[in-house]
């Protein structure tokens, strides 16, 4: 059962609504932050947010393959060198080192892959999808209700 229905206070969300606007506008690709933000959901444990990004990662395209296979994404054959450097990357900044933060060769590999300005837009994802899963976990939002948008 929810405990508490964020919308109540549109403003404190504000923020990350603009977040998430400025990630979807920074010209990643639509299908690439849907897998970021699918595979930071799946390290936190967030079923409302594996629910909507699912489905509009299916509504713009995605293969359920390459959905199911996610989690062993580093085993499987079906992910591009950039999506595999923006996968080891989101799971580096969900994950932090407690000692060592980033690894030093998830980053040199991110940063060939993307180039500098990329990496930040690639860092505001995963900054914006591990918000909004530690809005939707406390607050046990409810998986099932989302409708995707149109892509």
């Amino acid at each position: 059962m929810p405990r508490f229905n964020v919308n109540k206070r549109p403003d404190a969300v504000k923020p990350l609504f603009a977040l998430s606007e400025y990630v979807r506008k920074s010209g990643l690709e639509p299908g690439l932050i849907e897998l970021v933000q699918m595979r930071v959901s799946q390290l936190n444990g967030c079923a409302y947010c594996l629910d909507m990004h699912s489905q509009d990662a299916r509504a713009a395209g995605e293969t359920e393959q390459r959905l199911y296979l996610l989690q062993a994404w580093r085993e499987a054959p079906f992910y591009s060198p950039r999506e595999r450097a923006a996968l080891a990357w989101c799971e580096a900044v969900t994950r932090l080192d407690p000692i060592h933060g980033v690894p030093d060769e998830v980053y040199e590999e991110a940063l060939a892959e993307f180039g500098e300005e990329q990496l930040i837009d690639l860092n505001m994802a995963v900054i914006a999808i591990n918000s909004w899963n530690r809005i939707a976990i406390p607050s046990r939002a409810e998986p099932g209700h989302y409708k995707p948008s149109k892509h």
